[in-house]
């Protein structure tokens, strides 16, 4: 006599739902259920949660069990607490029916004491707001700074402006929330640590929006970590009406919309000639953007002849009366055969109406100019001669940053992203052609003596 099949777990149940999703569509998979059934998938935490924000042993129910630390690193709304609580219910609730005789002691770290019950646990989306069995609800007592369920599982509240508070208790779990704001980040992490000794398997979830923090640059490195990573675009429909748009609009590809709305760890290069926090500060809107002087285009050609892993920096830069400049456009290509990215510096220099095109000749020679004057024969055209090195050309470009005179117009990522990455791109010997176009556009236009003229962008 055959054995009966063994019943699907809840990942290969989830997993074969969602492939009917995305070949059927949601209406027409919701048609074929029934009603209720649809109504319990769409409060069943495994089935309505995205992939991110599931913990590693959902993933791979074998390999995944042995797992300490989780890092859920995600831009704001994108759903980090659900995710938080929804693995501590998980646990309690499998604790309360497979393991009764020892319930469990559990850490809740906040940056503070009110972010951990305005957040962690009477937030929409906390502990307190979750649907639990009748048999499990839990219970907070305030004065005690603890949840306490019935099947004697227990969760303490803790302040990451204290952690010698974590000295002492000892813990199966920890939910830390919002580790890149915590003031004393390493010290409560260590002190959290030595209190993770009960059960076979202890282990914590980090949720947050990353930072450049040594705690959050610690977690990155060490390889024994597990990493989600969501946007907060990926937690639309569950958002404002317009916010997504309002914020895209305002903080898209800016240095903090990177970091808060798509949950990009960003760091700046210890001792680096670039800072980001400079760039950001000196960052203006397009409509903010003076009476200009002089504008240029500078072209940064690249090294190889074919279009493979080969980029054409190519960077709109002015100058205002007051001798600030203006970076007005990134309009470097990737990819592009000679005449391909002649023709976009060309199309950059008409449409910013622009004086000159500056261009480095010494990888092409007089090919550059060459392939500038078969399109457009009297376009005026300076070619300019490295004698130094990049680093070296970059300092006093660097330096008009400091002094707060070097001002990007709008979001120009990639090109934010190889200034401050500029000394490890040329130890690693890549060739940062975006930001070399860059400084050939302010050497350009500060060394430049020709007659101002004055025009409106």
């Amino acid at each position: 006599m055959s054995k009966p099949p063994t019943p699907p777990s809840d990942t290969a149940l989830r997993n074969s739902l969602k492939r009917c999703v995305r070949q059927r569509g949601p209406r027409a998979v919701s048609r074929a259920l029934d009603a209720d059934l649809v109504r319990w998938l769409q409060g069943n935490w495994p089935f309505a949660a995205r992939d991110e924000q599931l913990p590693p042993d959902f993933h791979f129910p074998r390999a995944g069990r042995g797992w300490r630390t989780w890092l859920f690193m995600a831009g704001r709304g994108a759903g980090k607490t659900r995710a938080g609580a929804e693995w501590i219910r998980r646990e309690v609730i499998v604790s309360a029916t497979q393991n009764a005789a020892q319930p469990l002691r559990i850490a809740l770290v906040a940056p503070t004491l009110h972010d951990a019950r305005a957040v962690m646990l009477e937030g929409a989306s906390g502990l307190l707001a979750l649907r639990w069995p009748v048999h499990l609800r839990p219970v907070f007592e305030p004065s005690k700074r603890q949840v306490i369920w019935p099947s004697g599982s227990r969760a303490h509240l803790f302040s990451a402006d204290e952690p010698d508070s974590l000295r002492g208790p000892q813990f199966h779990l920890a939910w830390c929330d919002e580790i890149g704001r915590w003031k004393k980040g390493e010290q409560v992490w260590d002190m959290l640590m030595m209190a993770l000794r009960l059960g076979d398997t202890p282990r914590v979830l980090a949720t947050t929006t990353p930072a450049p923090t040594p705690l959050i640059r610690r977690l990155l490195a060490d390889g024994s970590v597990w990493r989600s990573h969501a946007r907060t675009t990926d937690n639309a429909t569950n958002l404002g009406h317009g916010f997504i748009d309002a914020m895209l609009e305002r903080y898209g590809g800016t240095w903090l919309g990177r970091q808060e709305l798509d949950g990009e760890f960003i760091d700046d290069v210890p001792d680096g000639l670039f800072r980001r926090r400079l760039i950001e500060a000196a960052r203006i809107a397009p409509r903010e953007t003076p009476q200009l002087q002089r504008i240029v285009v500078a072209v940064d050609p690249p090294a190889s002849a074919t279009a493979d892993d080969s980029c054409c920096g190519i960077v709109v830069a002015g100058r205002a009366a007051n001798g600030h400049m203006y970076v007005l456009r990134d309009a470097s290509v990737e990819r592009a055969q000679p005449l391909q990215w002649a023709r976009a510096v060309l199309a950059a220099f008409e449409r910013h109406r622009a004086d000159r095109i500056v261009a480095e000749v010494n990888q092409g020679g007089d090919m550059v100019e060459a392939l500038i004057r078969q399109i457009a024969p009297d376009a005026p055209f300076s070619p300019v001669r490295a004698t130094r090195g990049k680093a070296v050309r970059a300092e006093p470009v660097a330096a008009l940053y400091e002094q707060g005179r070097v001002h990007h117009v709008g979001a120009l990522p990639e090109l934010e992203d190889q200034l401050t990455d500029f000394e490890h791109l040329l130890e690693r010997g890549s060739s940062p052609d975006r930001a070399d176009a860059l400084v050939w556009a302010i050497t350009a236009l500060v060394a430049s003596s020709a007659e101002p003229r004055v025009r409106v962008i």
